[in-house]
């Protein structure tokens, strides 16, 4: 009897393992098959014709096509769905949750920053005034003189010299709508989704406008086009594409803006600088001694400074960007706070200089080291 039950474990035991092995098995396999699916188009559904329907493609081109057994019914004008990239027949409808907002990928905002709030940068305030700002305050000054403004401007320059800034101090005077992008979220998971985004996005700006567009790290989608062939390069290109018809589909004088930025102006494809697109390039380069002078005096504007030689911290700060500028003032003030201090003295400047050094010095290892 007790060889009977000793057996009867056993066995139980051996099924046990057998079924997990079993499952992971299974489990792995279903892991494989998904990697192995191909991806899916996007489409939208025009009509709907018996048991087929007539979609269209993200570049617009209409397509007759079969409808999975599952979906026939169930599916109808309007719809985004899925197609299967070689038939284009409808494999899934896409449920309204699923579909991407453009406000999920745009900053919506009405800035406060002013142009008194920008340190060192008056000659590419003033071309940026007369490019951005005039059009949109006095559009009937170009008609009456029989010119037209440009569409946008391209701002370029190394990271953290005022870029973003520019555009915001733009939009508070204008009191227009500030659309911020970051363009590498531009490009999307399935097939057609980046450039459906771009129309959305100059269909938002049109809705609110006036209102201006920026599009920081343009470069990703705007770059040299190669002779390539993987799927997502190919989904740049069809992006960037949408993005050139876009802007060559409104006019001139409009109330919509498009201010692009980017610190890789060599690297950009040459379409987008030809006239009556992004025509106007501005550069923002790192600022000199007097533009830090100036930079450090708004940042420092509400600091209890003691014995601080300012002439003397511009010096010692010569190469650095106006953002690294405010991290000088930012951690020089926490240097007081950890001293329980409320006065910011000059060691406490000269700590903080060392230490965004310190901080690039570290960067640069981890790049090239």
């Amino acid at each position: 009897m007790e060889s009977f039950i000793k057996k009867k474990v056993i066995d139980r035991d051996s099924s046990s393992l057998y079924g997990d092995n079993k499952f992971s098995i299974n489990f792995l396999k279903q892991e494989l098959d998904k990697y192995r699916e191909p991806p899916l188009l996007i489409s939208d559904v025009v009509d709907i014709i018996g048991e087929k329907a007539i979609i269209r493609l993200p570049n617009n081109n209409k397509f007759f096509v079969n409808v999975s057994g599952d979906l026939v019914g169930k599916i109808k004008a309007g719809d985004r769905v899925l197609s299967e990239q070689k038939s284009l027949a409808i494999v899934d409808r896409l449920d309204s949750g699923r579909k991407y907002d453009v406000n999920d990928f745009v900053l919506l905002d009405k800035p406060a920053m002013k142009w008194g709030d920008i340190g060192g940068l008056k000659e590419q305030i003033r071309e940026i005034r007369e490019v951005i700002e005039l059009p949109l305050m006095k559009p009937e000054l170009f008609e009456k003189v029989g010119i037209k403004p440009p569409k946008g401007i391209l701002l370029y320059g190394p990271s953290g010299t005022g870029k973003t800034i520019l555009a915001k101090a733009v939009a508070t005077s204008t009191d227009a709508t500030f659309l911020e992008i970051v363009a590498p979220e531009l490009v999307q998971k399935f097939i057609g989704e980046g450039a459906k985004l771009v129309k959305d996005i100059f269909k938002l700006a049109k809705e609110k406008q006036p209102s201006i567009i920026f599009i920081d790290e343009i470069d990703a989608i705007a770059a040299k086009r190669l002779d390539v062939g993987t799927n997502g390069e190919r989904e740049v290109q069809r992006t960037f594409m949408q993005f050139l018809s876009e802007i060559d589909g409104f006019k001139n004088i409009g109330e919509v803006k498009i201010i692009g930025a980017t610190n890789r102006p060599d690297i950009l494809d040459p379409a987008i600088l030809r006239p009556e697109r992004l025509d106007r390039l501005i550069e923002v380069p790192l600022p000199d001694h007097f533009g830090r002078k100036e930079i450090f005096k708004i940042h420092s504007k509400n600091m209890n400074l003691s014995n601080v030689d300012v002439d003397e911290i511009v010096k010692l700060s010569d190469g650095f960007s106006g953002a690294e500028i405010k991290a000088i003032c930012t951690e020089s003030g926490y240097c007081a706070i950890r001293e329980n201090r409320i006065n910011v003295t000059m060691e406490d400047f000269v700590k903080s200089i060392q230490k965004v050094n310190q901080r690039e010095d570290d960067d640069y290892l981890k790049m090239f080291g």
